[in-house]
């Protein structure tokens, strides 16, 4: 059973049950309750008396942390049947208090970690019912407590909406998309998205976002930063305007 790549920093916590009992089936979201960083969640992690992990942690900044390796069960959750069948992930707030809201960055990452770790393990659908029957699931169900927060839970069925959109183009990946696919539209899930000159972060960006909104893909690319490029139509004729397609969703 593997990890995700797209972790950042790797810090294994000793509070977890190796191995879990059941394959991976659900995705359970948290929230950190703070704005860490996931050097910081590490190391709330470390400390065997707090008897609590998770298997990922997301910085404000879009970083991952791995803590619990998915082979094993994190204590995260207050259930062990739940944490036995889930990958769970803390995700840091930008904002404490109150609606605890988590930057469009981190929600951006979240999702595309869920895409990756339900593609791995054989997850082909999210399916978020509001309750513990789904395999889209939330802490406060288990135990009394808030988390995920207001925001983050008024953002699950998005958040199961652009899984499934990912997943469902994953039959239709952008790596095979062919001249015939092209043109199409994608949502892009972030405000501050760079737009740049050519198909990768080595090249310079046009000096403005895309803004979140549904926009035209003509051309498609590989390059270094991202899974895939796409070609905004809007800058067709120069071919000088790439974005990740990693932030953006396949309609």
């Amino acid at each position: 059973m593997s990890n995700s790549s797209l972790v950042n920093y790797t810090q294994l916590s000793p509070n977890c049950s190796k191995p879990r009992n059941h394959a991976i089936d659900k995705l359970t979201i948290h929230h950190m309750a703070g704005n860490l960083t996931v050097e910081q969640c590490g190391s709330v992690f470390v400390p065997t008396n707090r008897q609590a992990s998770a298997n990922y942690g997301i910085g404000t900044d879009g970083r991952v942390g791995l803590y619990v390796e998915e082979a094993n069960r994190s204590w995260c959750s207050s259930n062990s049947a739940n944490d036995n069948r889930a990958v769970t992930i803390e995700v840091a707030n930008d904002e404490v208090g109150g609606d605890w809201h988590v930057s469009d960055t981190a929600l951006a990452k979240l999702i595309n970690l869920c895409v990756d770790i339900c593609q791995r393990n054989g997850i082909s659908r999210i399916n978020y019912t509001g309750d513990k029957s789904g395999n889209l699931t939330m802490h406060k169900w288990f135990a009394a407590t808030a988390c995920p927060g207001p925001y983050l839970e008024s953002k699950f069925p998005y958040i199961a909406e652009q899984i499934n959109a990912r997943l469902g183009s994953t039959q239709q990946s952008a790596t095979d998309t062919s001249s015939d696919d092209l043109p199409y539209r994608v949502r892009v899930v972030i405000s501050n998205l760079n737009i740049r000159k050519g198909p990768g972060t080595d090249y310079g960006t046009v000096g403005r976002y895309t803004g979140k909104g549904v926009f035209t893909i003509v051309e498609e690319a590989s390059g270094t930063g991202a899974t895939r490029w796409g070609l905004l139509k809007a800058y067709q004729a120069g071919r000088n305007g790439w974005i990740s397609l990693d932030y953006a969703a396949k309609l």
